[in-house]
């Protein structure tokens, strides 16, 4: 094979983001023929957290492997799915012993393996473990079996993300941020052979506040009341990008963004 391909899937944002994955994703498909499809699912349940029925729906698809981020905790029906299913991956660096794994090797279409590994943030978020320590143990374990690493970080902070480009560039294949659902205009190739996005983007409504319904967020906002958000459902898309790597070295060769949008 002369490259791989990866497509990876920005969040998911409930209902909408999954009816979004199951009109768009297979003509998508057709198109690049992608070897391997990834995509954040931490928010295809409502919005805020995934379920086990939502992970097998979106699983049932072509996408192969689902991340995840801080919500992957809100629904508690999905700590035992974790112990049982490699393909939902939680951030590795949550102290102790959590449900689940962090990372793991997934085959491609035609038996090559990749390493993806899930990662999250600390800048105004939780006090978790470093990302960056735990990225160096993780990706020089990986490269004992693998020679393409996809890390999803999932992160606030532009800085954060960025340095972790710097940290692992060479090290790894590619580095896609997510959790600001916003794709940002910094697709590139550092000078390592990484790529790196700040972030892909979402699955879900534009007509919306990162997939929410703008007119309760604005009432928020104003009033400075509380007001339970709802999932937006107007303007379906699909934000992702598409990877190619080298098999051989695992160096990337390019990356693209790839947006659609429903009818």
């Amino acid at each position: 094979m002369d490259t791989l391909k990866i497509l990876f899937i920005g969040d998911i944002v409930g209902r909408p983001g999954r009816r979004a994955v199951k009109e768009l994703l297979g003509d998508i498909c057709g198109e690049y023929v992608p070897d391997l499809v990834v995509a954040n699912g931490e928010n295809a349940a409502g919005g805020l957290g995934i379920t086990p029925d939502v992970a097998e729906d979106l699983l049932g698809t072509d996408i192969d492997v689902l991340t995840s981020g801080n919500h992957v905790w809100n629904k508690k029906e999905i700590y035992a799915y974790l112990d049982s299913e490699s393909r939902l991956i939680r951030p590795a660096n949550y102290p102790g012993k959590p449900p689940g794994n962090g990372y793991g090797i997934f085959e491609t279409r035609a038996g090559i393996p990749v390493g993806v590994i899930n990662l999250e943030g600390r800048i105004f978020m939780k006090n978790l473990e470093c990302p960056f320590r735990t990225a160096r143990r993780i990706v020089d374990e990986l490269r004992k079996d693998v020679r393409c690493i996809l890390v999803d970080f999932h992160a606030e902070a532009t800085s954060e993300k960025q340095a972790l480009g710097w940290f692992l560039d060479g090290e790894v294949s590619a580095i896609v941020g997510t959790h600001t659902h916003v794709p940002t205009a910094d697709a590139r190739i550092l000078p390592g052979g990484t790529a790196y996005i700040t972030d892909v983007g979402m699955t879900g409504a534009l007509d919306s506040v990162i997939g929410f319904q703008y007119e309760i967020v604005l009432q928020r906002l104003l009033s400075q009341l509380p007001a339970t958000f709802k999932v937006a459902k107007k303007n379906l898309c699909m934000q992702a990008v598409l990877l190619r790597i080298d098999p051989e070295s695992g160096r990337a060769l390019s990356i693209k963004r790839v947006e659609r949008t429903v009818g």
